[in-house]
């Protein structure tokens, strides 16, 4: 689910984006990523600041509207405020991009996946990277590993539940498209069907109404709901990684782009030196443990 779920500027530009680090991914079916390491010729097409972009000189950053906190600050993804906004800047300036060459689009988070050439180089909006998206897209290594919690108001039922068994006699609801809501159908199961909503407001709005008894979204963007949004309702627990591998969100680019790559080694420089972590503890930090339903 998303606005998921603090961020740092330390990144630095380097020679070569040639470095690759470790990285694991995926959800709701976990997958194994193909090595993306720019190398021989194909490292001609990653030079800093040189790359076959949508808009020569330019590197389009794609997210939804409104970009919700942590992910970004004040709904203004070019601030460079927020974990998405710092981190998309980061891997801009590894790419060889200042912050003045990148430009912002605006992208329905369905969308961004679907199949289709796309108008962005990348996109960053809390996709979970997953097996089925990939026969749509590419994505980038994970840039944030992630976990699934829910949200209820607090002294109703929901709020007391201690197990997935609790879970499944809930009325449930979560954003369209979302590995949250991938969890309430294929982890929970629930005897009543989910309520599927089309934004994240819509969700939050459910569960303030008494419309749903809770909501299932990403980790961050549940301690950024009950601490600033619905300050009435408390995060119950989160749900253990599905299949051993962690969900991870990776950047969104066309199928078969010649920039996967170099996103790619962007991303895994950036976690090899620290940065992401330094990016993730800055804007995230809120996230502390919940308790893990079995």
């Amino acid at each position: 689910m998303h606005p998921a779920p603090h961020a740092l500027r330390s990144a630095v530009v380097a020679a070569t984006i040639a470095l690759l680090a470790t990285a694991v991914g995926c959800a709701p079916q976990p997958e194994e990523k193909a090595s993306a390491t720019p190398s021989g010729s194909a490292a001609k097409h990653c030079a800093a600041g040189e790359l076959a972009t949508k808009t020569s000189g330019k590197l389009t950053i794609a997210t939804d509207e409104p970009a919700y906190e942590p992910w970004f600050k004040d709904d203004k993804p070019a601030n460079g405020r927020g974990f998405e906004s710092a981190v998309a800047y980061a891997v801009a300036k590894r790419l060889g991009y200042g912050k003045d060459a990148v430009v912002w689009q605006s992208v329905p988070f369905n969308k961004a996946f679907a199949p289709g050439e796309k108008t962005f180089d990348f996109d960053i909006n809390q996709v979970s990277i997953s097996a089925e998206r990939r026969k749509a897209v590419d994505f980038s290594s994970g840039y944030y590993d992630v976990r699934q919690a829910v949200i209820a108001l607090k002294g109703g039922k929901a709020a007391q539940a201690e197990s997935i068994a609790d879970l499944r006699k809930l009325k449930l609801g979560a954003q369209v498209g979302t590995t949250s809501l991938a969890y309430i159908t294929d982890v929970v199961k629930p005897t009543r069907q989910a309520a599927v909503y089309g934004k994240n407001d819509q969700v939050k709005s459910a569960l303030k109404n008494g419309q749903v008894d809770a909501v299932v979204t990403d980790l961050p963007t549940a301690f950024y709901i009950t601490a600033a949004e619905v300050t009435n309702a408390k995060i119950v627990g989160q749900f253990e990684h599905q299949g051993g591998a962690p969900e991870q969100f990776g950047l969104v680019l066309d199928k078969g782009s010649a920039l996967t790559p170099c996103v790619t080694a962007a991303v895994d420089a950036l976690r090899e030196d620290g940065t992401l972590a330094g990016i993730e503890k800055q804007w995230l930090s809120d996230a502390v443990d919940a308790p893990v339903f079995k």
